[in-house]
């Protein structure tokens, strides 16, 4: 029996610094559709040449044997290893193999097959559901169209999570259980961390009953402001006054309702303010401004992100099968740095798990390349365009498919002639007239639909690549 490795030529390595950068490994499926071994890019490419395999899916790239079954083959299993995050989720591919480093040394070897990184759009859908709220609070207020508000307390569900954070699960899970199906996947390891988000706030660490004097204990957000800000107007200075709370950045441009973001100010100020930015707002007394930035912080709603999913993420992900081995982010900070290696979603995942450095365990291989995959759903179920005001400005066409294409296709346009004469590939939009765009690596281009050929139904998916930061990077986001 062969492995779908066979011929790749890559022997694992024990660089001291603990990190070689190699190609990402292809997916392979036997004659029957399950997967085996993931191999080397050049050893698909024999395979295809010689007519022993056909290319299953475009992206991630994909083969499959036409000569051999799962049965028939050698399978050692592989290690999906996961970093969730707020604004992205990194993921890799592994393998470990006990190998020989130093004369008498033998040690476990962690290869790193594959790289991906899933990037969300759970922002994007928070705005859009407030932007809905804030619609129909305008129609009931303005008396257009009468739609009886909804109560505030009304029960949820058991286990419900808002559309945001239900989409980064999701996406997750989707992610991994693809993964199941391209690779022979035995292990799913995920790192698990919980934010207090009191220390956070204090700006150190608290313990026992100091998270229960926090600046609020025992007052409200109204009596603290008044006797921070000495019961004046943060903007002007004016005492004496009726004074509202205002948000310092506003709720409408991604404010929140922390109390460092939170001043007191007079209803002068608290109108000609509105939502302007306090930047374009105090632009003519810097020094004011100087003192009103001083007191603001980051919001936490990353923080609180990973607080309410990570249970969820982990239950659904011990669902899809294989044992799931929850791990805690210190050891994976230990095994990253004593690696040497970035900060990065993807190469926290590869340093996921128990490393064993103690008896010379180390990762001795690094994706160059990360598969960058970002959820961009699969269109709206709206009928119609709405203008500023919430209102319908214009219909939407009925059907999603124009000349057998739909938004969201991976396709290749050859073009004849012209400005964009040449061959391209990239997702397609379509327009019911049969003028579609293409977004490339270039732009995007306009081509007709007689001039593309369809690779590969969306998924929901949009697809890129990227390098991975060698040597190491600075930190990460989300």
């Amino acid at each position: 029996m062969e492995t779908a490795e066979t011929g790749s030529g890559d022997a694992p390595s024990l660089p001291e610094y603990g990190g070689g950068i190699g190609d990402s490994r292809v997916f392979v499926l036997g004659r029957d559709r399950r997967p085996l071994m993931p191999c080397h890019p050049a050893r698909a490419r024999q395979l295809l040449d010689g007519g022993r395999a056909v290319v299953h899916l475009r992206v991630p790239f994909t083969i499959r044997l036409k000569d051999r079954t799962r049965d028939q083959s050698v399978v050692d299993g592989v290690q999906v290893r996961v970093d969730p995050g707020s604004q992205a989720t990194g993921f890799a591919l592994t393998d470990e193999r006990t190998v020989t480093g130093l004369p008498g040394e033998t040690v476990l070897a962690r290869r790193g097959l594959m790289a991906v990184e899933l990037r969300h759009h759970g922002d994007q859908i928070r705005h859009r559901m407030k932007q809905r709220a804030g619609y129909r609070h305008r129609r009931r207020s303005a008396n257009l169209r009468h739609r009886a508000p909804r109560s505030q307390n009304r029960p949820r569900p058991e286990g419900w999570l808002a559309p945001s954070l239900r989409h980064r699960v999701d996406t997750t899970v989707s992610l991994v259980n693809r993964l199941c199906r391209y690779a022979p996947v035995m292990e799913i390891h995920v790192e698990s961390v919980g934010f207090d988000t009191h220390s956070l706030t204090a700006g150190k660490r608290l313990r026992d009953g100091e998270h229960q004097n926090g600046p609020l204990a025992g007052t409200d957000a109204r009596a603290y402001l008044l006797a921070a800000h000495g019961r004046a107007c943060r903007y002007c200075g004016a005492t004496g006054v009726a004074l509202n709370i205002d948000h310092v950045h506003p709720v409408s441009g991604g404010g929140s309702s922390r109390l460092s973001n939170l001043v007191l100010a007079c209803v002068p100020c608290n109108q000609a303010k509105g939502s302007t930015p306090v930047t374009l707002f105090l632009a003519g007394r810097p020094e004011r401004l100087a003192e009103v930035l001083a007191q603001v912080r980051a919001p936490l709603r990353d923080a609180a992100v990973m607080n309410s999913t990570r249970r969820r993420l982990i239950e659904e992900l011990t669902a899809l099968g294989p044992p799931v081995h929850v791990r805690p982010g210190s050891h994976t900070h230990r095994n990253r740095t004593a690696m040497g290696l970035g900060k990065t979603h993807t190469l926290d995942a590869l340093a996921v798990g128990d490393l064993d450095r103690e008896n010379g365990g180390r990762i001795v291989r690094v994706p160059g390349r990360v598969l960058v995959v970002k959820a961009t759903g699969r269109g709206s179920y709206a009928r119609t365009t709405p203008d500023r005001f919430g209102f319908p400005r214009l219909q939407r066409a009925r059907s999603k498919q124009h000349f057998g294409y739909v938004t969201g296709d991976f396709v290749r346009a050859t073009v004849p002639t012209g400005k964009w004469a040449g061959t391209w590939h990239g997702r397609v939009s379509v327009r019911a007239r049969g003028q579609h765009s293409i977004t490339t690596s270039g732009g995007r281009i306009n081509v007709s639909h007689r001039n593309l050929r369809l690779l590969q139904r969306g998924d929901g998916y949009a697809y890129d690549t990227r390098e991975e930061p060698v040597p190491p990077a600075s930190g990460k986001s989300g």
